[in-house]
């Protein structure tokens, strides 16, 4: 098996230096121990792992381990789209959400035995617009607080700083008026966020579409209506229930396609990558689209 390793040193890691070295040697030794062997690599800035997914395609590569977060994961995730060389996962972010709707093992030694010998299978890979998500992509306010959290200093992330965030967003944010075309259907809605779900959750247990599977050629939208900031907080228990939509104001369709509008630009994450777009974008699911190893 010809395999390629891309190890985010920076992820999960805190401050500890040696991080990346202890990473590529439990690599390493994991893989000796089935007589196998890898490439590897560290990423060394934003960009830098779909770059060496590139390569790992271009060179033949069966399997590309990917040691990281949701956002390193769809960097590298977005490279493997459409080709024959299969995503395996070590889950080491804050969320970690397509990790957890694939059941990886949180150990890193047991996830890379999961990737190494579990048989290859296809799930659906998501497009706002152009650009691919495999987990879950937001408009609203959870790309709002995906984009604070991006900006924090390497050290300073983690659950509880998001957590933090989302708090103090929650008594801030304003929802805004969105025209929402699903496959056939026309809403209108004053919303706090739209959610376009391949996986269940965002990660860490907030489950945002229950009934999301990754491999049905179809995605959760979830419409989420805006509300008092009282009841903000009261109904984000649902996410930690496995019961979001059951939360009085949420609207769960299936769908294939999706095209949003609103007046003005658009904020959106993408497995919790944030960016920002016109006034109008069109999301779709592409099933079959990515062979992962879990």
């Amino acid at each position: 098996m010809r395999i390629t390793a891309i190890i985010n040193p920076v992820s999960g890691a805190g401050l500890d230096a040696s991080a990346a070295d202890r990473r590529v040697g439990l690599l390493r030794d994991a893989l000796a121990r089935d007589g196998l062997s890898a490439s590897i690599h560290l990423t060394e800035r934003s960009g830098h792992a779909r770059e060496l997914a590139q390569r790992a395609v271009a060179s033949g590569a069966d399997l590309a381990i990917v040691w990281g977060g949701d956002g390193t994961v769809n960097e590298a995730g977005s490279a493997l789209v459409d080709s024959s060389t299969a995503l395996g996962l070590v889950p080491a972010g804050s969320g970690n959400g397509l990790a957890a709707g694939l059941c990886v093992p949180w150990d890193p030694v047991a996830a890379i035995q999961k990737a190494i010998s579990s048989p290859a299978r296809s799930i659906d890979v998501g497009f706002l617009d152009d650009r691919p998500f495999f987990n879950v992509a937001g408009i609203g306010f959870d790309a709002h607080v995906a984009a604070l959290f991006n900006r924090r200093a390497r050290g300073s992330r983690g659950r509880w700083p998001y957590v933090f965030i989302g708090v103090r967003e929650g008594c801030r944010y304003c929802g805004r008026e969105y025209r929402v075309r699903l496959d056939n259907r026309e809403h209108r809605s004053k919303a706090l966020l739209l959610a376009f779900a391949n996986g269940r959750e965002y990660g860490s247990g907030a489950c945002i579409a229950p009934g999301a599977k990754l491999d049905d050629g179809l995605l959760e939208a979830a419409i989420v209506e805006d509300r008092s900031i009282l009841a903000r907080f009261w109904h984000t228990r649902y996410l930690a229930m496995g019961a979001f939509d059951r939360t009085p104001g949420v609207q769960i369709h299936q769908v294939r396609s999706a095209t949003i509008e609103t007046g003005g630009p658009i904020e959106y994450h993408l497995d919790g990558e944030p960016g920002v777009t016109s006034n109008r974008v069109e999301v779709r699911i592409q099933p079959g689209a990515l062979k992962v190893r879990a």
